[in-house]
Protein backbone atom coordinates (compact mmCIF):
# COMPACT_ATOMS: atom_id res chain seq x y z
CA UNK A 1 0.00 0.00 0.00
CA UNK A 2 2.45 2.25 -1.12
CA UNK A 3 0.36 5.53 -2.08
CA UNK A 4 -0.94 5.87 1.56
CA UNK A 5 1.07 6.75 4.31
CA UNK A 6 -1.65 5.36 6.71
CA UNK A 7 -3.33 2.15 7.84
CA UNK A 8 -6.66 1.62 6.34
CA UNK A 9 -7.06 4.13 3.48
CA UNK A 10 -10.14 6.33 2.88
CA UNK A 11 -10.51 7.17 -0.79
CA UNK A 12 -13.50 9.88 -1.65
CA UNK A 13 -15.17 9.86 -4.83
CA UNK A 14 -15.35 13.18 -6.58
CA UNK A 15 -18.87 12.49 -9.10
CA UNK A 16 -18.51 14.32 -12.11
CA UNK A 17 -21.57 16.17 -12.76
CA UNK A 18 -22.49 15.25 -16.87
CA UNK A 19 -19.50 16.31 -19.22
CA UNK A 20 -20.07 18.12 -22.93
CA UNK A 21 -22.17 15.33 -24.93
CA UNK A 22 -24.00 13.24 -22.02
CA UNK A 23 -27.88 13.90 -22.20
CA UNK A 24 -28.26 15.67 -18.64
CA UNK A 25 -24.90 18.15 -19.07
CA UNK A 26 -25.89 22.27 -18.62
CA UNK A 27 -23.04 23.83 -18.68
CA UNK A 28 -18.84 23.20 -17.77
CA UNK A 29 -18.52 25.59 -15.40
CA UNK A 30 -21.09 24.03 -13.35
CA UNK A 31 -19.32 20.69 -13.37
CA UNK A 32 -15.81 22.51 -12.79
CA UNK A 33 -17.30 24.51 -9.55
CA UNK A 34 -18.62 21.08 -7.61
CA UNK A 35 -15.53 19.09 -9.11
CA UNK A 36 -13.77 21.76 -7.10
CA UNK A 37 -16.19 22.47 -4.37
CA UNK A 38 -16.15 17.79 -3.28
CA UNK A 39 -12.17 18.08 -3.67
CA UNK A 40 -11.94 21.23 -1.02
CA UNK A 41 -14.60 19.10 1.16
CA UNK A 42 -13.13 15.52 0.96
CA UNK A 43 -9.64 17.08 1.49
CA UNK A 44 -10.44 19.46 4.07
CA UNK A 45 -12.83 16.84 6.08
CA UNK A 46 -9.16 14.40 5.83
CA UNK A 47 -9.87 11.60 3.44
CA UNK A 48 -6.24 10.48 2.44
CA UNK A 49 -6.86 9.95 -1.48
CA UNK A 50 -9.71 10.62 -4.02
CA UNK A 51 -11.24 9.46 -7.24
CA UNK A 52 -12.35 11.28 -9.83
CA UNK A 53 -15.20 9.61 -12.56
CA UNK A 54 -17.23 10.93 -15.20
CA UNK A 55 -20.40 9.67 -12.70
CA UNK A 56 -22.59 12.11 -14.79
CA UNK A 57 -22.13 10.77 -17.92
CA UNK A 58 -25.10 8.03 -18.13
CA UNK A 59 -26.15 6.27 -20.13
CA UNK A 60 -22.50 5.13 -20.08
CA UNK A 61 -20.95 3.84 -23.60
CA UNK A 62 -19.58 0.50 -22.34
CA UNK A 63 -16.10 0.97 -24.03
CA UNK A 64 -14.14 4.00 -25.82
CA UNK A 65 -15.72 7.10 -24.73
CA UNK A 66 -15.28 9.98 -26.84
CA UNK A 67 -12.11 12.32 -27.12
CA UNK A 68 -13.81 14.94 -25.71
CA UNK A 69 -14.75 13.32 -22.29
CA UNK A 70 -10.90 12.80 -22.00
CA UNK A 71 -10.21 16.05 -22.44
CA UNK A 72 -12.59 17.09 -20.38
CA UNK A 73 -11.87 15.21 -17.52
CA UNK A 74 -7.80 16.06 -17.89
CA UNK A 75 -8.43 19.86 -17.67
CA UNK A 76 -10.45 19.89 -15.11
CA UNK A 77 -8.12 17.30 -12.63
CA UNK A 78 -5.65 19.39 -13.77
CA UNK A 79 -8.38 22.87 -12.44
CA UNK A 80 -8.55 21.07 -8.88
CA UNK A 81 -4.70 21.56 -7.60
CA UNK A 82 -4.74 17.73 -5.84
CA UNK A 83 -2.35 16.99 -3.03
CA UNK A 84 -3.29 13.94 -2.11
CA UNK A 85 -3.05 10.70 -3.68
CA UNK A 86 -5.46 10.70 -6.68
CA UNK A 87 -7.30 8.17 -9.68
CA UNK A 88 -9.13 8.80 -12.60
CA UNK A 89 -11.98 5.79 -13.41
CA UNK A 90 -13.79 6.47 -17.05
CA UNK A 91 -17.20 4.32 -17.18
CA UNK A 92 -18.30 2.34 -18.17
CA UNK A 93 -15.09 0.30 -18.61
CA UNK A 94 -12.69 2.68 -20.46
CA UNK A 95 -8.86 1.99 -18.78
CA UNK A 96 -7.76 3.29 -22.12
CA UNK A 97 -8.84 6.50 -21.31
CA UNK A 98 -8.06 6.24 -17.64
CA UNK A 99 -4.79 5.61 -17.89
CA UNK A 100 -4.41 8.50 -20.71
CA UNK A 101 -5.86 10.58 -18.24
CA UNK A 102 -3.57 9.55 -15.08
CA UNK A 103 -0.39 9.56 -17.37
CA UNK A 104 -1.27 13.65 -18.24
CA UNK A 105 -2.35 15.06 -14.89
CA UNK A 106 -0.11 12.78 -12.68
CA UNK A 107 -2.56 10.33 -10.98
CA UNK A 108 -1.30 7.41 -9.27
CA UNK A 109 -3.92 5.20 -10.12
CA UNK A 110 -7.14 4.32 -12.09
CA UNK A 111 -10.33 2.02 -11.40
CA UNK A 112 -10.93 -0.14 -14.00
CA UNK A 113 -14.37 -2.41 -13.91
CA UNK A 114 -14.11 -5.52 -15.79
CA UNK A 115 -9.93 -5.95 -16.25
CA UNK A 116 -10.55 -9.89 -16.96
CA UNK A 117 -13.45 -11.99 -17.99
CA UNK A 118 -17.08 -10.82 -19.02
CA UNK A 119 -19.79 -9.31 -17.61
CA UNK A 120 -23.20 -8.81 -18.23
CA UNK A 121 -24.11 -5.09 -17.36
CA UNK A 122 -26.97 -2.51 -18.27
CA UNK A 123 -24.69 -1.59 -21.14
CA UNK A 124 -24.65 -4.93 -22.28
CA UNK A 125 -21.84 -7.48 -22.18
CA UNK A 126 -18.18 -6.18 -21.47
CA UNK A 127 -15.16 -7.95 -21.95
CA UNK A 128 -12.36 -7.09 -19.87
CA UNK A 129 -9.09 -5.98 -21.51
CA UNK A 130 -6.16 -6.65 -19.33
CA UNK A 131 -3.98 -7.40 -22.39
CA UNK A 132 -4.45 -4.14 -24.14
CA UNK A 133 -4.51 -2.07 -21.01
CA UNK A 134 -1.41 -3.40 -19.71
CA UNK A 135 0.21 -3.30 -23.20
CA UNK A 136 -0.54 0.61 -22.93
CA UNK A 137 0.46 1.07 -19.69
CA UNK A 138 3.75 0.07 -20.99
CA UNK A 139 3.87 2.03 -23.70
CA UNK A 140 3.01 5.17 -21.71
CA UNK A 141 6.18 4.00 -19.76
CA UNK A 142 3.99 4.91 -16.60
CA UNK A 143 3.90 3.56 -12.97
CA UNK A 144 0.11 4.24 -12.37
CA UNK A 145 -1.56 1.27 -10.54
CA UNK A 146 -4.48 -0.64 -11.77
CA UNK A 147 -7.15 -1.17 -8.81
CA UNK A 148 -9.66 -3.74 -10.55
CA UNK A 149 -13.13 -4.67 -9.59
CA UNK A 150 -13.87 -8.48 -8.64
CA UNK A 151 -17.37 -8.89 -9.94
CA UNK A 152 -18.17 -5.17 -10.19
CA UNK A 153 -21.93 -3.84 -9.12
CA UNK A 154 -24.40 -3.34 -11.18
CA UNK A 155 -23.33 -6.84 -13.17
CA UNK A 156 -23.27 -10.59 -13.36
CA UNK A 157 -21.24 -12.61 -14.55
CA UNK A 158 -21.82 -14.14 -17.85
CA UNK A 159 -20.76 -17.47 -16.57
CA UNK A 160 -21.14 -18.15 -12.67
CA UNK A 161 -17.38 -18.99 -11.45
CA UNK A 162 -16.25 -18.76 -7.58
CA UNK A 163 -15.19 -15.46 -6.78
CA UNK A 164 -11.71 -16.56 -5.59
CA UNK A 165 -11.23 -17.60 -8.94
CA UNK A 166 -12.07 -14.68 -10.48
CA UNK A 167 -9.96 -12.91 -8.02
CA UNK A 168 -6.54 -14.81 -9.13
CA UNK A 169 -7.52 -14.53 -12.49
CA UNK A 170 -7.70 -10.69 -12.26
CA UNK A 171 -4.68 -10.64 -10.18
CA UNK A 172 -2.28 -12.93 -11.37
CA UNK A 173 -3.39 -12.90 -15.05
CA UNK A 174 -5.04 -9.86 -15.28
CA UNK A 175 -2.30 -8.05 -13.46
CA UNK A 176 -3.97 -5.99 -11.47
CA UNK A 177 -2.55 -3.69 -8.49
CA UNK A 178 -5.17 -4.06 -6.30
CA UNK A 179 -8.32 -5.67 -6.11
CA UNK A 180 -11.93 -4.00 -5.08
CA UNK A 181 -15.22 -6.20 -4.18
CA UNK A 182 -18.45 -4.39 -4.30
CA UNK A 183 -22.12 -4.86 -3.15
CA UNK A 184 -25.02 -5.96 -5.75
CA UNK A 185 -25.41 -1.82 -6.77
CA UNK A 186 -24.26 1.55 -5.55
CA UNK A 187 -24.68 1.87 -2.12
CA UNK A 188 -24.41 -2.00 -0.99
CA UNK A 189 -21.61 -2.81 0.88
CA UNK A 190 -19.78 -5.91 -0.10
CA UNK A 191 -20.83 -9.49 1.31
CA UNK A 192 -18.06 -10.29 4.46
CA UNK A 193 -18.17 -13.84 2.69
CA UNK A 194 -16.73 -12.13 -1.09
CA UNK A 195 -13.97 -9.72 1.37
CA UNK A 196 -12.89 -12.99 3.14
CA UNK A 197 -12.74 -14.82 -0.02
CA UNK A 198 -11.14 -12.28 -2.41
CA UNK A 199 -8.21 -11.73 0.48
CA UNK A 200 -8.08 -15.31 1.68
CA UNK A 201 -7.07 -15.82 -2.89
CA UNK A 202 -5.14 -13.30 -3.36
CA UNK A 203 -3.53 -12.38 -0.30
CA UNK A 204 -0.34 -9.91 -1.43
CA UNK A 205 -2.65 -7.55 -3.35
CA UNK A 206 -4.48 -4.41 -1.40
CA UNK A 207 -8.30 -5.06 -1.44
CA UNK A 208 -10.67 -2.39 -0.89
CA UNK A 209 -14.20 -2.26 -0.35
CA UNK A 210 -16.15 -0.15 -3.26
CA UNK A 211 -19.57 0.60 -2.47
CA UNK A 212 -21.19 0.80 0.45
CA UNK A 213 -18.83 1.63 3.37
CA UNK A 214 -21.06 4.29 5.94
CA UNK A 215 -20.63 4.94 9.67
CA UNK A 216 -22.45 1.35 10.16
CA UNK A 217 -20.62 -0.39 7.58
CA UNK A 218 -17.04 0.41 8.73
CA UNK A 219 -16.41 -1.22 11.74
CA UNK A 220 -16.72 -4.63 10.08
CA UNK A 221 -15.37 -3.63 6.80
CA UNK A 222 -12.19 -2.44 8.46
CA UNK A 223 -11.56 -6.05 9.82
CA UNK A 224 -11.42 -7.31 5.79
CA UNK A 225 -10.63 -5.05 3.31
CA UNK A 226 -6.79 -2.82 3.52
CA UNK A 227 -8.89 0.33 2.45
CA UNK A 228 -11.97 1.33 1.41
CA UNK A 229 -13.70 4.10 -1.59
CA UNK A 230 -17.15 6.22 -0.50
CA UNK A 231 -19.01 8.32 -2.53
CA UNK A 232 -22.78 8.25 -1.52
CA UNK A 233 -21.93 8.31 2.56
CA UNK A 234 -20.03 11.65 2.23
CA UNK A 235 -23.12 13.34 0.01
CA UNK A 236 -25.17 15.50 1.64
CA UNK A 237 -28.06 13.89 3.22
CA UNK A 238 -26.82 10.84 1.68
CA UNK A 239 -27.93 11.61 -1.63
CA UNK A 240 -25.24 10.11 -4.48
CA UNK A 241 -26.62 13.21 -6.55
CA UNK A 242 -26.00 15.86 -3.71
CA UNK A 243 -22.74 17.95 -3.68
CA UNK A 244 -20.28 16.41 -0.71
CA UNK A 245 -21.04 17.20 3.01
CA UNK A 246 -17.72 18.14 4.88
CA UNK A 247 -19.26 17.10 8.09
CA UNK A 248 -20.11 14.36 7.33
CA UNK A 249 -16.48 13.63 5.91
CA UNK A 250 -14.99 14.68 9.04
CA UNK A 251 -17.12 12.79 11.44
CA UNK A 252 -16.66 9.77 9.40
CA UNK A 253 -12.88 10.11 8.71
CA UNK A 254 -12.89 10.60 12.83
CA UNK A 255 -14.50 7.33 12.93
CA UNK A 256 -11.93 5.66 11.05
CA UNK A 257 -9.23 6.75 13.05
CA UNK A 258 -10.66 6.20 15.79
CA UNK A 259 -10.98 2.15 14.48
CA UNK A 260 -7.30 2.30 13.09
Amino acid sequence: MNLFSVEFPVIGMIHLLPLPGSPRFTDIQSVIHQASHDYQALRDGGVDGVLIENFGDIPFPKERVSPHVVAWMMRIVLSLGIDVPFGINVLRNDAISALAVAHATGAHFIRCNILTGAMVTDQGMIEGKSAEVLRYRSLLKCDVRIFADVHVKHAVPLVVQPIERVARDTAYRGLADGLIVTGAETGDPPTSTDMRAVKGAVPDKPLFAGSGTTHQTVPSIIGLADGCIVGKAFKKEGMIENPVDRARVESFMQQVKDLR
